[in-house]
This record gives C-alpha cells, structure tokens and sequence, in this order.
C-alpha cells in the first residue's frame, strides 16, 4: 500500500495553525499505524519532495507516473494500491491510466468525472502571479487569516514551486476523464466531504472549485463505470482528509479488493 503522505512530525506552531483551519498534523503516522497491520505501507511524502525540489517545467502528469513507479520500485512493491488526497488523488488517477502493477486506487477530495482542471489551472495561475510579485501582499500588510477565509490568503511558496503546479493542470488542460473511465478495470474508491466546495474571490478570479458537486451528480455515471462512491456528510475539504473520516473508509473497503491479487514468490 503505497500512501502519498508525510509521517515527520511538524513544528508546534504549524502543527497549531493546521488545527485552525481543520486539518490534522498527525494524518501521516495515523494512517501508517492504522494500515500496516493488515498491508505493508510504504510512506511518501511527494508533496513535500517537490516543495523542496521543484520541477517548475517538468511537473506533468508522465513524469508524477513516472516518479511514483520510481518509487515502488525502491520499495520493492510489484503490486501496490495507491491512495492520495486531492491533487495526489490525480496523480494517482494519471498512475493508474500508465501501469497495470496497480491492484487499487483511492482518490479522496479530487472527483475521477467532471475534475475541476480548469479552475485549478485558474488558481495556480493566480498563485504563480502571486508568487512572482513576491507573494501578492506585502507582510507588513498581511492581516491575520481567519481558518477557512481561502479568499483571503496569501502566497508564501517560492515561483518555482507554484509554477510546478502550473505546469500540471496545463497539462491536463485537455485531458478527458469520461473518456478515461472505460480504461481501468482495478478497483477503484472516491470520496470528498459533501461541503468541499471552495470559492475564491477577485485575486483567484472569481473562481470556484468543485469537488463534492460532480461525485453527487455523476455518482450513477461513476457507479456504472466501476467506481465506489462515497460521500461525507458535514466536511469540508480538509475535514475530509482527517484520518478519522479516512481512516475508516481505507480500513473498510481494501482489504475486500484484495482476493484477486496475486502476489509475488
């Protein structure tokens, strides 16, 4: 079981700020501790190698596939389910469209139909631009942030890191998930909280990014197509990446998939 998270501890001051705003600093280790009795896990922290080792012209969607297979490969791991969060549920929808040595995939907070490419491209443009202009508001100016005011937040990662993600959604500018569902066959599990729904204001261009919407409209579209669909009630984007809503979901439906599975000598 390969899981795109970071098991390092984080600062007490950002640890805190995380809570604020719903998130949970512990959601690494949690997961770890929570799968590995049943699964090995292999832990990796992708997002955070590319915050630290950006590739502002190179971040597509072959060269994430690429980076992934890399890394099973270190590990060791033929045979691997991959679950990822939000853009890391893309990659490893990008993954499973590349390999066939995936046994499951588990997007949570990013819909495998109607994906909102288009408004993330908008976003990450406007985060690049911020990025360029040395974080769109100057510090001494910067107010605090009340949790959850999106709107309102200021750029603080470098041009090269926001161009990376430029890059991606360019990249994915025409890419078409309805004509990609025929092609997997893997099982496969998508979820988001019924709230996430992210709305940014003038500086984001006026943009709207929908995750729960498309999971509820299309759910028969996805069910259809092979997909197990759920949805839950109350969270917003970061709430639904708590390991108490994820936790439970992963723990539940993989160890079903896995009697086809063949494994190695």
């Amino acid at each position: 079981m390969l899981l795109a998270v970071r098991t390092d501890p984080y600062e007490e001051a950002t640890a805190a700020s995380m809570r604020a705003w719903g998130a949970d600093p512990d959601l690494g280790p949690t997961l770890v501790s929570g799968l590995s009795g049943t699964f090995r896990v292999v832990a990796v922290d992708y997002e955070g190698h590319r915050m630290a080792s950006p590739a502002p012209s190179t971040l597509t969607p072959e060269n994430v596939a690429a980076d992934l297979l890399a890394i099973a490969d270190a590990a060791g791991a033929d045979r691997f389910a991959w679950y990822g969060y939000s853009w890391l549920a893309l990659a490893g929808l990008q993954l499973a469209l590349r390999t066939d040595r995936l046994w499951a995939l588990v997007m949570g907070g990013f819909p495998p139909l109607d994906g909102p490419y288009e408004p993330m491209l908008a976003v990450t443009m406007a985060a690049h631009a911020m990025s360029a202009a040395g974080g769109g508001v100057p510090a001494s100016e910067a107010a605090e942030v009340e949790p959850g005011d999106w709107d309102s937040v200021t750029v603080q990662t470098s041009e090269d890191q926001t161009r990376q993600f430029v890059t991606l959604y360019e990249a994915l500018r025409r890419f078409d998930d309805a004509a990609a569902l025929p092609a997997l066959a893997i099982p496969r599990l998508c979820f988001a909280g019924s709230e996430d729904r992210i709305e940014y204001g003038p500086r984001w261009g006026d943009t709207t990014v929908r995750i729960a919407e498309p999971l509820v409209s299309r759910r028969a579209d996805l069910e259809r197509a092979g997909w197990d669909v759920e949805v839950l009630p109350g969270l917003d984007h970061l709430g639904a990446m708590r390991a108490e809503a994820v936790l439970p979901l992963l723990r539940a439906w993989l160890p079903r998939q896995c009697a086809g599975v063949t494994r190695p000598e």
